[in-house]
């Protein structure tokens, strides 16, 4: 699948995000790239595919003293693993919608254990 096509799948999961959420998400781009970078897979031990991954400060814990100025936080989606793992387009718009919507979750400051507990993993 082409990266533009890729962008566009992303772009559609992040419409699905409820209004009353999306409005509520400060400071934040959401990025695309083909894989991790080295910085992106440093320190992750998990032989998980890494399908997306959250980076920054969370909506908890953020004050207007502490989180002044600061360049946004990113979400990034990463395009080879879900198509390696997408039997064809309408499960990779299903998968890209469910990594949309947990990388979101960890910028609302919700933790992958808590993610387990709600059955969203």
């Amino acid at each position: 699948m082409s990266e533009e096509r890729f962008d566009e799948i992303v772009g559609e999961a992040l419409d699905l995000v409820p209004d009353h959420l999306a409005t509520r998400m400060e400071n934040i781009a959401v990025l695309t790239a083909d894989v991790p970078s080295a910085e992106q897979r440093s320190g992750r031990m998990s032989r998980r595919t890494l399908l997306g991954l959250y980076q920054g400060v969370n909506l908890t814990r953020r004050s207007p003293v502490s989180y002044t100025g600061t360049m946004p936080d990113r979400i990034t989606i990463f395009r080879l693993a879900h198509c390696r793992l997408a039997r064809d387009e309408d499960d990779l718009r299903r998968r890209v919608a469910h990594t949309v919507a947990h990388e979101s979750a960890h910028h609302f400051g919700i933790s992958d254990d808590r993610l387990r507990e709600l059955g969203a993993y």
